[in-house]
This record gives structure tokens, C-alpha cells and sequence, in this order.
């Protein structure tokens, strides 16, 4: 009997968490054909999240987890979910029930036509601000056309995933993560399925913009370098404009004999060069800080225990 792994990163859940439960049971009671196994991350929640998990996994074999020794983010919390993960192929999606365990016997089902990533898009999406609808229709629009990688659209977490691109994953260890990103990169043969977001089911969201744009920043400087050539691009164009403001000026000078205000024109040149310069250092900087980030190859997480039991970590 084939086994398939949930995996469910959770932070701060505890209102979810009854839902979830109730609605997963009676998904995994019906797939008789099936071995599962439930998977959560808890990423240093601060409420009573883990205490939660801990009872259910007391009541249900079936239901595992790995808690962290303390919030190291949603992204760490996949690769961490990847690790510990033993089915023949997983599942992520999200314990705000916003991704419907309903859709689960489809994904499969495309699974075992022979397909290795079935990803769900989302048709809709409900409880979201016209803002966040907009500003993500916009990221992905620049992503795809800075990455040479076909970026799914609309795509989130919530998708079925082969063991080899389970392993294929777990070998990517950079710090600097963007998973809608790595699921693209590593290839293999996907398949699309439509679904309808639902709200959340209970509590907030612990996306704010300020952590939309790392994750912006992370998923676009992860796999591809078209930002550092922004200098040149911005160099051609730049040069040829002051090329023809220059015979502008010549020709208005020696045609209307009219001088030129120079400490204008020299402050403008200034803030303009500046502002160019100042933006060119900000992506640099990006860049030099993953770098370093890399360079310190320090583990990517620590787990305080699984299942109960405490890890060493070594």
C-alpha cells in the first residue's frame, strides 16, 4: 500500500487546527486504499498550537510532527517537512483549511496517471484584498519575465509531490528560499488543477506586506541574476538621452542665444546619477548578502523534538 505524506507547516493555528483535523479524518477514513500520514511543522508557534498536535497525535498514530526549537519560517518549515516526510509522494498545503483536503483524491488521481508534480491554481481567490490580488498578479508577471524558468501563475504551496522530486528538493539546502520558485526549477512532469481559495477558516493571516516583499525579494534574486544587468540596461538608454539633451542644449544656445542655468542643470545630473547609483548598490547588496548568508553554512534549522521525542541534532 502506497503511503502519502500531508504536510502542514503551522504557526499560531490553534483555531484552525479542530477544522482541520475533523475535515482530514474524514478524507483519510474514505481513501481506503491509502496508508497517510499527517505531517505538521510547528514553527515556533506561540499560542497553543503544539499542545494541540501533541493530543492529536496521542489519539491518531497517523497524525505526526516536528517542532521546532523556535520560528525559523514558513519556507524552513517545508524543507524541514520534506526531511522527515516518509510517503511515497507528499502533500503540501496550508492548516487555515484556505486549501480544501477535498481536492486531495484528484491530485492523486493525476499522480498516478504518471505525473510527479500536480499543482492546484487557484481560480479564485476569496477573503483577499483587491491590494494583495493586484500586487501578486504583478510579481509574478515580473518574475516570469526576469527568470528563464516557467514560474506557475497563481500557483501557491498547495500540491502533490513524487518522491524523486521530494529528493530532488531536500538537495537544494540554500538559505535563501523561495519554494513556488524550486518547484519549478527542478523540472519533472506537472500537471495543473483548478480550484476555488476558500477564506480562512479561523484566526489571521501571518503574512504581512513587509514579509510578501522578503519573499518577493528572496523568490526573484534566488534564481536569477537579470537584476545586477539593470545597470546596464539603464546605462545605454541613459547615455543616449544625455547624448541629445547635450545637442539640444548646443543647438538652443548658438539658435536663441540663451545661457544656461549651470547650477541647475548640475544639481539635476546629481540627484539623477545619485538616485541610479544608489538603487544599482541596493540590488549589489542583495546579491552580497546571500552570499555571506551562504558562505556561513550554518544548519537550516533545529528541531526541539518529533513525535515526543527529543532531538539531538547532531
Amino acid at each position: 500500500m502506497k503511503k502519502i505524506s500531508i504536510l502542514i507547516p503551522a504557526y499560531n493555528e490553534e483555531e484552525s487546527l479542530p477544522h482541520l483535523k475533523k475535515r482530514l479524518i474524514e478524507l483519510m477514513d474514505k481513501i481506503k486504499n491509502y496508508e497517510f500520514e499527517v505531517l505538521f511543522i510547528n514553527d515556533g508557534s506561540k499560542d497553543k498550537t503544539v499542545e494541540i498536535i501533541r493530543d492529536y497525535r496521542k489519539e491518531d498514530s497517523r497524525f505526526n510532527y516536528v517542532n521546532f526549537s523556535r520560528n525559523f519560517g514558513k519556507e524552513i518549515a517545508m524543507i524541514a517537512g520534506l526531511d522527515y516526510a516518509k510517503g511515497d509522494a507528499v502533500i503540501f498545503m496550508d492548516a487555515d483549511l484556505q486549501d480544501p483536503p477535498e481536492l486531495i483524491p484528484e491530485l492523486i488521481k493525476y499522480w498516478e496517471e504518471g505525473y510527479d508534480d500536480v499543482y492546484a491554481r487557484r481560480s479564485s481567490r476569496k477573503g483577499e484584498t483587491f491590494m494583495k490580488k493586484f500586487t501578486s498578479k504583478m510579481y509574478y508577471r515580473v518574475l516570469q519575465s526576469l527568470t528563464r524558468v516557467p514560474i506557475q501563475k497563481d500557483t501557491g504551496d498547495f500540491r502533490l509531490l513524487d518522491r524523486r522530486c521530494v529528493n530532488a528538493l531536500k538537495k537544494l539546502r540554500e538559505s535563501q528560499r523561495c519554494s513556488k520558485s524550486m518547484f519549478s526549477w527542478i523540472g519533472y512532469n506537472k500537471k495543473e488543477v483548478m480550484y476555488e481559495r476558500d477564506p480562512r477558516i479561523a484566526g489571521t493571516t501571518k503574512w504581512n506586506y513587509k514579509k510578501l516583499i522578503d519573499l518577493a525579494i528572496d523568490g526573484i534574486t534566488a534564481f536569477t541574476t537579470s537584476p545586477l544587468r539593470i545597470s546596464t540596461y539603464i546605462a545605454i538608454p541613459t547615455f543616449l538621452l544625455l547624448f541629445i539633451y547635450a545637442i539640444y542644449v548646443i543647438i538652443k544656445c548658438i539658435t536663441f542665444n540663451v545661457a544656461v542655468q549651470a547650477f541647475q542643470a548640475i544639481i539635476l545630473l546629481i540627484l539623477f546619477f545619485s538616485g541610479i547609483q544608489i538603487m544599482l548598490f541596493g540590488i549589489i547588496g542583495e546579491y552580497l548578502g546571500r552570499i555571506f548568508n551562504e558562505t556561513k553554512n550554518r544548519p537550516l534549522y533545529f528541531v526541539d523534538d518529533y513525535n515526543g521525542e527529543k532531538e539531538q541534532n547532531n
